[in-house]
């Protein structure tokens, strides 16, 4: 099996629409994301198939219960299991998102966002730190894009995912597409937010399409990476350097040649900014 390597280079979310290619072809792909709840099972072929693919290649986790941010007790269950899928998979690290997505025990299936207050700081901080005392190492958080915002934030978005992750001592992961959908929605200058992110937090980079519905975006994974996200992802390798990055794609999921060819950009992107900084 492959080692853990913080430059594992670009890499695909892992789809069963693809699964036929990875195994009898050799994808042009250094590494894949798989949705950590897909493989919450003892056995089975949906494991079987994430074991035949991290035999070939590094496997990064990703979940989206982890609902970090909920007033409800962390799932000890759902924890136990993710770290069980960890040491049998030996992922090169486990990631979630920084929201919540259910209270009292129901799960909502959405990435809700967070009143951005030191009281919901302070929160987050602690769940973090627990979550990363039971799995045993660091994660990695995801900003998500959001529709609205909260009248008793009292700092930006950015302030607070670059204090959450200072403070619990936990790594990012920078979706690319969601700061530019939620500067959209929410009329922000997505350099100043990236600029506002520490470098040495951001170990992993996502890249997406989204719809566009006029004065309002909404993250739908569901389309190549758009012009606009490409720009940003630039600007993100200026300030952040060459850190592993994802391309996602959830719906109108096309061959795998055609999201080969936009992880050609990304590298091409990558080559040139990093040749310029030289």
């Amino acid at each position: 099996m492959f080692t853990h390597d913080t430059e594992l280079g670009f890499g695909l979310g892992l789809r069963t629409e693809h699964y036929a290619e990875i195994f009898d072809g050799k994808p042009a792909v250094d590494w894949f994301e798989a949705v950590t709840e897909n493989y919450l099972v003892a056995g089975g072929r949906p494991l079987h198939n994430l074991m035949r693919v991290r035999e070939r290649f590094p496997v990064a986790l990703h979940g989206v219960s982890l609902s970090i941010g909920s007033t409800g007790p962390l799932d000890l269950s759902y924890l136990a299991q993710v770290k069980a899928l960890a040491k049998r998979v030996d992922p090169v690290w486990i990631s979630d998102h920084l929201c919540w997505t259910g209270v009292n025990g129901k799960n909502l299936h959405d990435l809700l966002p967070l009143p951005y207050t030191e009281e919901a700081l302070a929160h987050v901080v602690a769940r973090v730190r627990a979550v990363q005392e039971i799995l045993g190492q660091r994660i990695l958080l995801e900003n998500v894009s959001s529709y609205l915002a909260f009248q008793e934030s009292r700092m930006t978005e950015w302030e607070f995912l670059s204090a959450v992750a200072t403070q619990a001592d936990c790594l990012l992961l920078l979706d690319v597409n969601n700061v530019y959908v939620s500067s959209v929605n929410h009329e922000f200058d997505p350099i100043t937010y990236l600029d506002a992110i520490p470098a040495d937090r951001v170990q992993q980079i996502h890249l997406a399409g989204h719809e566009s519905h006029g004065d309002y975006l909404i993250d739908t994974h569901d389309r190549p990476v758009p012009d606009a996200v490409w720009s940003l992802y630039r600007e993100a390798l200026k300030r952040f350097g060459v850190v592993p990055t994802m391309i996602e794609r959830d719906a109108n999921i096309p061959p795998l040649a055609e999201l080969e060819a936009e992880l050609r950009i990304a590298r091409r992107m990558a080559e040139r900014a990093h040749a310029e900084a030289a």
